[in-house]
Parts: C-alpha cells; structure tokens; sequence
C-alpha cells in the first residue's frame, strides 16, 4: 500500500518533467473540460503536475480550490496510478463543477487512466495468432 501522503517526490516539480509529459504523452485521457495526459515514470508512484492557467480559471481562490479537490483526489487514488507522471490540463468551465461533482468525474477519469496503463505495460505477444491481425 502506496503511503497517501502528497510529497515532493509525488509531484512534478520543473518544466522540464513537465514538458517530458506534454512532449510524449503515452495516455491522454479528456474529460468535461480538462485534459489528463500522463507518461511512464519507472518510479513505484506517480506524480502529478496540474496545469490551471488564469485563463481557464479566473480567480485564485477558485484555482486554489480546484488544485485542492484533484490533489486529494489524486491522493486517494493514487495505488492505482503507479509509474504514471500525470499532467491534469484544466480548461475553460471547470470551475463551475462543484467540489463533489469535481471528486466524482476525477474518480473516473483516474481509473480510466489505471485502464490505459495495463494496455501500455502488457502488449500482446507478437507471433502468436490469436485471430486479430493488425
């Protein structure tokens, strides 16, 4: 069981880890107005990066807000995402979710997310004919 604190080490921390994300992403997932997109790390954890600019989000206390909602979110989920660095992208509207509806769809969105990566990490065996040709 992955401790569910929030570290330093749980979070992407300079541009460049965060470019690393955006540049190749290996999963995108969208959902009501906000991005996920997320890339392998090789770490036993993922880290997350949010991405809530002043022209999506207005004002701070409701940008503040927002970060709160995914980061515990993030938290609580976050056995699931191991070995993803995460960058959640939010977009215009967002802020017009309420706390709780906010908690439910990145409930969602983070188990899609969980889904993409067993896909990622277990392709299927080449050479063996299974019926489905590419």
């Amino acid at each position: 069981m992955v401790s569910q604190d929030f570290g330093r080490e749980k979070r992407l921390l300079t541009p460049r880890q965060f470019k690393a994300v955006f540049d190749s992403p290996s999963a995108k997932v969208p959902g009501k107005n906000v991005l996920l997109l997320a890339r392998q790390n090789d770490l036993d954890h993922p880290r997350l990066g949010l991405v809530i600019g002043k022209k999506s989000v207005k004002l701070s206390v409701e940008r503040n807000r927002l970060k709160r909602v995914i980061r515990t979110s993030f938290r609580l989920n976050q056995d699931s995402l191991a070995g993803w660095d995460i960058v959640v992208v939010a977009r215009k509207g967002i802020a017009d979710q309420e706390n709780a509806e906010l908690a439910q769809h990145f409930g969602k969105l983070w188990k899609r997310l969980a889904r993409n990566k067993q896909t990622v990490e277990s392709p299927p065996p080449v050479g063996k004919s299974d019926g489905h040709h590419a």
